[in-house]
């Protein structure tokens, strides 16, 4: 975002005439920004809110007595007593003049209907152009998502400073002069070949169409917009679905409290795959006498001989029976659920609580358990809370971001922009991962220590701090307990000795420490990096001591934020859905938490925590658990050790499988229930930011797919309960009286404003974006310390498996890729499985780059399509999980963090070898937008 100077961010009152009346703004607008809230229309082509004011296109022109000349009003301020007038003879003529000019540029056929210049010019009654056209560029069509059509360019900046000022992807440049003077994307290379991540900030920016999605929506007309909330990662973007029928022609960013309008190439070209073939429209049940094994595939195209149709009164009836069954027979923990950090918050808690009341046992759980366990038990040993203490956009406060373990560019893209916008204004970035990524060219200091050594580098900062008296001592004694232990326990762990072990040098870890230390504020955002291991807690640990030590919490711009993954885990967890807590992070353990259910709910509880994910497969392979109820997860894909899981599912007696496609996970299924997809449903999700969002619907469901919402409240009746719900608002009005933390939080309000903060107690408070202020919510109020000591990953490379395995997502592609390789243009710029090994290690493997390798586990192997990338470490191999044909949780340890029950998805040995055969891509093929049309470039 653009930063005002110092002295224009002082808000002083201005009081100025603008056509002729006295009006008052604020010393920090522009005249532009005043016009607009006085109801006073002036043209604008150039400036758009959020990107910093060009002035180059000069229709925006006032007149401010006795000056000369005209005045930009986007890139003026108002002055005591000036007198300002848009629509006076010489300004208007100025105004049409520009806007009649760049008419003449763009051709007479449009690319989109009634865009801003032609608004505009309707607006001015400028009829066509008397001027002669400048010799036009030809259309670029190399990129699937978007076409380029410089022949409608105004030249008004506003891509250039999208992609370079608030996306911070420095790829749309402005190049050549005079007439040949035109947009470029890098080198003047082709859009389809060039660095572009296609996020489409240039493409939402555009006021002519000279850049538009690649398919011809910029000439349709769109039925309707619906507001919602991006279906992917835990950043909570707002967007806007344009709808034409029942179809989702494109999507544009919305200006909501968490990304300002902003998206990433998931957000904005991600939605096709709820209109792709592939959906799930009738209940299946599967045939007599088809075999459940391991091995097990059904082709999405041809599942016929597997499933057959079933009616949904048939489905239902099998469905709940074989749950009841299960449970009268073996006992109620010998079922299990999985639900999904997909859904919304009010399927979350009704899908926990039919675990709990219905099932009769704890045994729930989902993703959060696979991504960011540790550090929740980590967080909540610390300091009794899980969630975030500063949003992210609290980075700009900061005077230091300490990133580690995280790559949030590929991860949580428009979270990565704001770290950007504030590593541009001058807070110092460190950036500590194993792997370099694109954040590291904006930081002040890049630490790529060696993979496993997190508590070594982290316990070498500390030492620096207790060791130079850098510890805030007034802090550690009023709101902490544990700090004699911790500094103890440091002593051994100076730079000088660790240094050797992570592989950065001890002076730089000193500088570092130094400067978390000292600064006015420091943040610490982290990812998976941090909590899959098997010292995942660990590691959280001492990142919560970092902040503790030297007060770096519970003020702006200083405190702790694990980047969540997918786009409702924090609400599903907040929500109860995992083996230990109720909703609210009540243990289950706890009696007075156990009454307060109990009596809500009306039934008695088990007192004993349930099994988590890993535990869960493991008891289904014993026979322990016979049967489960997974909805929106896919634990084929996600489990580690995949082989393991899909054995175990295969063991299951009854399986039952809620979804929008035929994941792998369903192909073990007994019956297959067809479910909504995310713009299909109205429900809360809450964001990486504690931020409860509504999503509304948008477009109907295909088929007889039904709401997971419908489908939770019939199975919890065919059970047995007695659930009366009708609407997710009634699930979110209990969830009320039992999560303090979202008390104050009204469904109407939420219908309102889109997005409200929690904590928030009282019905009309504005919510917290910064927690712990003056205390914690321990019993005594204080935070504790707890020590960490260097444990090893559980397998480490040795003669026979000599390279480490890395694990992750990739930008274009989310989670297990039940979605997004259902989506036209993400497929189409990531189609095919890849491994990134540095350079030299391909060289020394005789690889070529995009040549087939192996790599193999202790568990298994997989064969996939070389990729060179000097960012990975030598030694090390990184595979994103999202490819079925070349499943990277087929290699990966199932050992768990012994606090946190996370596997160590992050490290385990393998090795690497020349050739090998890719396995056949399943026949996704990306959706598509409007019939007959595919991506551009097909």
């Amino acid at each position: 975002m653009h930063q005002k100077n110092t002295a224009l961010s002082a808000e002083v009152p201005v009081s100025f005439t603008l056509n002729g009346r006295t009006v008052v703004g604020r010393s920090s607008q522009t005249l532009l920004e005043i016009a607009d809230e006085q109801g006073v229309d002036i043209p604008r082509l150039c400036h758009m809110d959020g990107l910093r004011p060009d002035g180059n296109c000069r229709t925006c022109m006032v007149e401010i007595k006795g000056e000369r000349v005209l005045a930009p009003s986007c890139c003026r301020y108002p002055k005591q007593g000036m007198e300002v007038t848009t629509d006076s003879a010489r300004a208007v003529t100025s105004q049409k003049m520009s806007i009649e000019l760049l008419l003449a540029d763009v051709p007479e056929t449009a690319y989109t209907l009634d865009s801003e210049l032609d608004q505009w010019a309707k607006k001015l009654q400028i009829g066509k152009p008397r001027f002669r056209a400048r010799k036009q560029p030809a259309q670029d069509l190399s990129h699937p998502a978007m076409a380029v059509n410089l022949d409608a360019c105004i030249q008004c900046n506003r891509c250039v400073r999208a992609c370079r000022e608030e996306q911070v992807n420095d790829v749309i440049g402005y190049a050549f002069r005079g007439e040949h003077s035109k947009i470029v994307f890098d080198f003047d290379d082709p859009m389809g070949d060039s660095t572009c991540v296609a996020c489409g900030e240039c493409v939402q920016a555009c006021p002519t169409g000279a850049l538009m999605p690649a398919r011809e929506v910029g000439t349709v007309v769109p039925d309707k917009q619906v507001d919602s909330v991006c279906p992917y990662c835990g950043v909570g973007c707002q967007l806007t679905y344009n709808i034409k029928g029942n179809t989702i022609l494109y999507v544009q960013g919305k200006d909501g409290p968490a990304n300002s309008s902003r998206l990433c190439v998931k957000g904005r070209y991600g939605f096709d795959y709820v209109q792709h073939r592939h959906r799930l429209t009738t209940p299946l049940i599967r045939r007599p006498g088809v075999p459940k094994h391991k091995d097990f595939v059904v082709d999405p195209e041809n599942w016929q001989d597997v499933f057959r149709e079933a009616t949904w009164e048939e489905a239902m009836d099998f469905a709940a029976t074989g749950l009841v069954k299960v449970r009268d027979t073996y006992g109620k923990r010998a079922l299990a659920g999985f639900g999904s950090a997909k859904g919304t918050n009010e399927e979350a808690y009704l899908f926990q609580k039919l675990v709990r009341t219905g099932f009769g046992c704890n045994n729930v759980d989902h993703c959060t358990r696979l991504c960011h366990a540790s550090s929740v038990a980590a967080l909540m040993e610390g300091i009794n809370s899980g969630a975030v203490s500063n949003q992210v956009r609290d980075v700009a406060n900061a005077e230091v971001i300490f990133l580690i373990g995280a790559n949030p560019t590929v991860n949580h893209p428009v979270a990565a922009t704001f770290i950007k916008n504030a590593a541009k204004a001058g807070v110092k970035l460190i950036v500590a991962d194993p792997r370099r990524g694109d954040l590291a060219r904006h930081a002040t200091y890049n630490l790529q220590f060696n993979a496993d050594t997190d508590v070594a580098l982290l316990n070498a900062m500390l030492h620096v701090i207790v060791e130079e008296g850098l510890a805030d001592q007034t802090f550690i004694a009023d709101r902490t307990s544990g700090y004699a232990e911790l500094a103890e326990n440091v002593k051994k762990f100076s730079p000088e000795t660790m240094a050797p072990i992570c592989g950065i040098d001890a002076q730089t870890i000193r500088e570092v420490a130094r400067l978390y230390a000292t600064s006015k504020g420091s943040m610490i955002l982290w990812g998976m990096g941090i909590s899959q291991h098997v010292h995942g807690t660990d590691n959280a640990r001492c990142l919560i001591a970092l902040a503790l030590a030297t007060g770096q919490i519970g003020k702006p711009g200083s405190g702790l934020h694990p980047l969540r993954g997918q786009n409702n885990v924090q609400g599903a967890s907040d929500s109860g859905l995992i083996p230990m807590f109720y909703p609210d992070y009540q243990r289950v353990n706890v009696p007075e938490a156990r009454e307060r259910f109990e009596t809500l709910w009306k039934t008695a509880l088990d007192p004993d925590p349930g099994l988590t994910v890993v535990e869960i497969m493991n008891a289904a392979k014993k026979h322990e658990i016979r049967g489960m109820y997974i909805m929106g997860e896919n634990p084929a894909m996600s489990d580690p050790d995949v082989d393991h899981a899909r054995e175990a599912m295969a063991a299951l007696d009854h399986c039952v499988v809620q979804d929008i496609f035929l994941t792998e996970t369903a192909y073990l299924a007994d019956v297959v229930l067809p479910a909504t997809a995310w713009p299909e449903k109205v429900g809360t999700v809450t964001n990486t930011d504690r931020m409860v969002q509504l999503g509304r619907k948008a477009i109907e469901a295909p088929g007889d797919a039904r709401p997971d919402f419908d489908l939770l409240v019939e199975l919890g009746q065919r059970m047995g309960l007695d659930w009366r719900y009708t609407h997710p608002r009634e699930v979110f009005n209990e969830m009320r009286t039992c999560m303090d933390s979202i008390a104050g939080i009204t469904w109407d309000r939420l219908e309102r404003e889109s997005s409200v903060t929690y904590p928030c107690v009282k019905e009309g408070d504005p919510g917290d974006p910064v927690v712990f202020i003056e205390n914690f919510p321990t019993e005594t109020g204080r935070a504790r310390f707890v020590a960490a000591d260097l444990i090893s990953a559980a397998e480490r490379p040795d003669a026979d498996y000599p390279m480490v395995l890395i694990t992750g997502r990739q930008l274009e592609h989310w989670h297990t890729g039940s979605m997004t390789r259902r989506a036209a243009n993400l497929d189409y710029i990531e189609p095919e499985p890849v491994a990134s090994v540095h350079p030299l290690d391909l060289e020394d493997l005789g690889i070529e780059p995009g040549g087939t390798l192996t790599i193999a586990s202790r568990r298994g192997e997989i064969s996939l399509y070389a990729r060179a990338d000097d960012g990975t470490p030598r030694g090390a191999v990184f595979v994103p999980f999202c490819y079925y044909e070349a499943a990277a949780n087929m290699l990966t340890n199932p050992v768990l963090d012994p606090f946190g029950k996370i596997p160590e998805f992050k490290y385990c040995a393998v090795k690497v070898s020349k050739g090998g055969t890719t396995p056949e891509k399943m026949s996704f093929g990306g959706g598509v937008l409007l019939p007959d049309h595919q991506p551009a470039a097909q």
